[in-house]
């Protein structure tokens, strides 16, 4: 959902992102940002640094909504609902928002073709997470920004914002269009992701729709309450917490692999639930790569997908550890050379 609403002096609050800078991430032209009380992170002292965010109504409204349908669920339960919320989960999540919306339009780790692009596309808008060009434009700058003063979702800023209240707010500043052609200048110029995005909630109220009326038809209207409950409501905000807990669990808990100048961390829990997600360390190491689980142990179902896709002749160019060994390999043989 755009963050284009404009600002006015209400429904603005100030969060200070104070994380350790290691290496400072090159400023957007639109972020104007400024040191003012020194305050304490960790074991270092690092200059505060304000930056406004203004209340997202429609995505305020919109969150609480889908959380207090799904506190129905106890009453509503059929076998079918959870059977198909359990799919849709595995779906919206892994192929939509994991494949889709990460490691394919975010990363351009892999290659398919424009059918396929379209199709996961709408599979990871139906997550509830918002449309593909303004959850690309806030990841691209989560990773530029990664636990440093403007990243987005921090737990430098409290474990709860990471997780969740930063969708409250703004990240673009009121300049949605500025903001996206600024972070995603390669997708804004696709039509039909732009259309996905435009048409968010329509499209939303039309799926919630179908899943109602063709539960009524099979079962009448106890399945029918089942379903939008189970199916659309209970199934998007487990969906929706889940990547959340990569944005707040896997920047708190876990091992590293690799150094890095953030806060990310390998989290096998959240691994399991958000489909090889939570190998998040190796991820902000490499982020490129469509491949997250870098050791034995360390299993993606998503990247199964993957390599499904690619077996099957959908999927090309997938940048995993194999291709890249053997970029090294055969760099140091031109070297040798």
């Amino acid at each position: 959902m755009r963050n284009n609403t404009p600002h006015n002096e209400l429904g603005h609050a100030n969060k200070h992102h104070h994380a350790t800078t290691l290496a400072p991430a090159p400023r957007p032209v639109t972020e104007n940002l400024e040191a003012t009380v020194p305050v304490k992170s960790g074991s270092k002292t690092q200059p505060r640094i304000p930056e406004v965010y203004q209340i997202q109504w429609g995505s305020t409204i919109w969150l609480v909504l889908l959380h207090i349908g799904a506190l129905a669920a106890p009453w509503t339960f059929t076998w079918s609902g959870l059977f198909l919320a359990l799919v849709l989960h595995w779906a919206t999540g892994s192929v939509g928002i994991c494949l889709g919306f990460h490691r394919l339009l975010t990363h351009t780790g892999l290659e398919v073709p424009r059918w396929v692009r379209n199709t996961v596309a709408v599979i990871g808008t139906l997550a509830g997470e918002g449309g593909p060009i303004s959850w690309t434009a806030n990841h691209r700058k989560h990773h530029a920004y990664s636990d440093q003063p403007g990243d987005p979702h921090s737990p430098h800023d409290g474990p709860w914002w990471a997780h969740m209240f930063w969708l409250a707010f703004s990240t673009d500043g009121g300049d949605w269009d500025g903001y996206v052609r600024h972070w995603v200048p390669d997708l804004v110029k696709d039509k039909f992701l732009m259309r996905l995005e435009t048409f968010f909630l329509p499209i939303h109220l039309a799926f919630a729709g179908l899943i109602t009326a063709t539960g009524y038809w099979i079962g009448g209207s106890q399945l029918a309450l089942s379903w939008l409950v189970w199916v659309v409501c209970l199934r998007m905000v487990a969906v929706l917490h889940v990547t959340w807990f990569v944005n707040s669990a896997s920047h708190i808990w876990g091992y590293k692999n690799y150094e890095t100048r953030d806060d990310s961390r390998n989290l096998w829990w959240v691994a399991i639930v958000a489909y090889g997600e939570g190998w998040h360390n190796n991820h902000h190491a490499l982020p490129r790569l469509a491949q997250h689980g870098h050791k034995w142990w360390e299993f993606d179902p998503t990247f199964q997908v993957i390599r499904l896709l690619r077996a099957c002749g959908l999927a090309k160019n997938v940048v995993d550890l194999a291709s890249m060994e053997e970029k090294k390999r055969r760099r140091a043989a031109r070297t040798a050379a």
